[in-house]
């Protein structure tokens, strides 16, 4: 039964993000998104990470992917651009000698590690262990909430000050109607 769930949800992971990638319309490749994050989250629940599938929910489902479509909206992904004309002529080949390293990066990384240990299953540090009959949740509040509490609140002032920049970016001029003045002057 696991196996049926995992291959499921893998598809559907699969399927998601080449929506993603392979979709014209950004909200319909943010709505993608949401689907590849359900995915992943279904494959949390089989691994027994119930909190984990709760976070990636929670926030990456509910909280970004707003944020992401409250951003398209305000941009108006209504009009229609031409791809085919470029500002940059060297971006594509540019992006695809990128990408080629970067999946040859993947590869080295994964050939290196192979017949290693790199799930840090069975490694323990003394010095972060949890106490004895803590839950890891609450260790890891604690961790968050104290060695990483300024990586979360720089966090979201990025949040907020990339909301604000999008509100101003959006934001167009009102428009300026002809002063009564004006056009009897003109007359």
């Amino acid at each position: 039964m696991q196996a049926v769930v995992f291959f499921i949800s893998a598809a559907i992971v699969i399927v998601g993000a080449l929506g993603v990638v392979l979709r014209a319309n950004p909200v319909h490749a943010a709505l993608s998104m949401v689907m590849c994050l359900f995915g992943v989250a279904v494959l949390f629940v089989s691994l027994d990470a119930h909190f984990l599938a709760a976070v990636q929910v929670i926030v990456y489902a509910g909280a970004i992917v707003v944020l992401f479509l409250f951003v398209l909206m305000l941009l108006g992904v209504d009009k229609a651009e031409d791809v085919r004309t470029e500002r940059v002529k060297v971006q594509r080949p540019f992006a695809a000698i990128v990408g080629a390293g970067m999946l040859g990066l993947a590869l080295v990384a994964l050939f290196a590690a192979r017949g290693r240990n790199i799930t840090g299953q069975g490694t323990s540090d003394p010095g972060k262990q949890a106490l004895v009959g803590e839950d890891n949740i609450r260790a890891l509040a604690r961790s968050v909430f104290s060695d990483y509490v300024l990586a979360f609140q720089l966090t979201s002032v990025l949040l907020v000050i990339a909301v604000l920049g999008t509100v101003l970016l959006a934001r167009r001029p009102p428009k300026q109607l002809p002063l009564p003045d004006d056009a009897e002057a003109a007359a």
